[in-house]
């Protein structure tokens, strides 16, 4: 019978290193072994990577993580700990570097719509969690605005809730009654909603009704991480991906201590519930703090200057190409920092908008731009050295004619 005592006097008795890894493992580690070739796979799998000349968009893989975030995933990928405490650890400090009172990361900004809607109909309570998307008992509806309507409310309708539209102050109270659960403002169309984001806080406020602001891809500007919550929204959604550039299956969900706690309680890895299938491991957990933590201490006005410089280097390229004019632009919202926007003769140029972007990803190296045809190359994603190509590229592509 092998006992503790028996394992370790057999371990003794075996050479220090070959006993352990085999003679092969022993003469390589005495000898040096030489560090293994890293695997191209991406080559591999016939899948080919490309500059990202467009932005943080989620089916062009969003943002590169930066060393900070990888230590912090690689960190964690060597331990096992208690999930719910790790989750809470970092829903703290988080909460702390944001200003709000209290924070969770989720499975990026969708699942935190979902999460955030679950708790604010289930308040936490175990029976409601387990019954959801049956809303017997619950709340049923949403409001938003008419012009907020957008394509990732269906991570809100996952609930069950039906979604009550609106389009004016007066409209939106009176929506309002026993039914209602929440208000959800899009943060990219406050500008379009006859109902800005000051008012729809106050009346949320005045009605006692819950608001959400959805903010996904609304960083830059740092200060919009504790903006909405300071402006009073109750519940905020962050993407982890996109300018934070943490793990891009990340998000945030930020606001009142009492929601988030309901909202963890309807997420993974608490079993029978909506967001069990919303699991957010240790690793990403760790890679999202890391984010917020380098994001929250980055020189942004110095970051804004470099986004500016990349830019002009694109514009110049363009100038004096026929049929082609060529601006920079800031989008009011989301991704704002600076673009360059293209738009076409296409009479006198020879080649539309798609077939720039066909040519240009088909070209080497593969570069990856919004297909359409008014072009908006965004420079924010780029690596260092990659404007340049990318501007060298479109005056070639421009020059060659259709």
């Amino acid at each position: 019978m092998l006992t503790r005592r028996t394992f370790f006097e057999r371990l003794s008795s075996l050479p220090v290193v070959g006993g352990l890894l085999g003679g092969t493992a022993a003469t390589a580690a005495s000898a040096g072994a030489a560090t293994p070739v890293r695997r191209d796979f991406f080559k591999e799998l016939g899948v080919r990577p490309f500059i990202n000349a467009a932005g943080t968009y989620t089916d062009m893989t969003a943002s590169l993580m930066p060393p900070e975030v990888m230590d912090a995933i690689n960190y964690a990928s060597k331990h096992y700990v208690p999930l719910n405490e790790l989750h809470d650890r970092v829903g703290e400090r988080i909460a702390s570097l944001v200003k709000a009172e209290a924070a969770m990361v989720s499975s990026g900004a969708a699942s935190a719509m979902t999460l955030g809607t679950a708790g604010v109909l289930t308040g936490g309570d175990p029976k409601k969690i387990v019954d959801l998307p049956n809303l017997i008992g619950m709340k049923t509806e949403v409001i938003m605005q008419k012009s907020h309507r957008f394509g990732y409310d269906h991570a809100i309708r996952n609930c069950g809730v039906k979604i009550v539209e609106v389009e004016t102050a007066a409209q939106l109270e009176a929506a309002i009654g026993p039914q209602t659960a929440m208000m959800l403002f899009y943060n990219n169309n406050n500008s379009v909603g006859q109902i800005r984001d000051t008012e729809f806080v106050a009346l949320g406020k005045k009605h006692g009704v819950v608001t959400m602001n959805d903010c996904a891809a609304d960083v830059p500007p740092v200060e919009n991480l504790w903006k909405y919550t300071a402006m009073g929204f109750d519940l905020v959604v962050f993407s982890g991906g996109k300018g934070i550039r943490g793990p891009q299956s990340a998000g945030l969900l930020l606001g009142r201590k009492d929601l988030i706690a309901a909202a963890r309680a309807n997420a993974a890895p608490n079993g029978n519930a909506i967001g069990r299938g919303m699991k957010v491991n240790k690793e990403e957990m760790l890679g999202m703090l890391a984010a917020v933590e380098r994001f929250v201490k980055l020189d942004h006005a110095a970051m804004e200057r470099e986004y500016e410089r990349r830019a002009d280097i694109v514009l110049k390229s363009l100038t004096g190409i026929p049929g082609v004019k060529a601006s920079i632009t800031v989008p009011e919202v989301a991704n704002h920092v600076p673009h360059v926007v293209i738009t076409l003769d296409t009479a006198v140029t020879g080649i539309t908008g798609p077939e720039i972007s066909k040519r240009l990803r088909e070209g080497t190296p593969s570069i990856g731009v919004r297909p359409g045809e008014e072009l908006m190359i965004g420079v924010w994603m780029m690596e260092p050295g990659d404007e340049k190509v990318v501007a060298r590229r479109l005056r070639d592509v421009l020059t060659a004619k259709a």
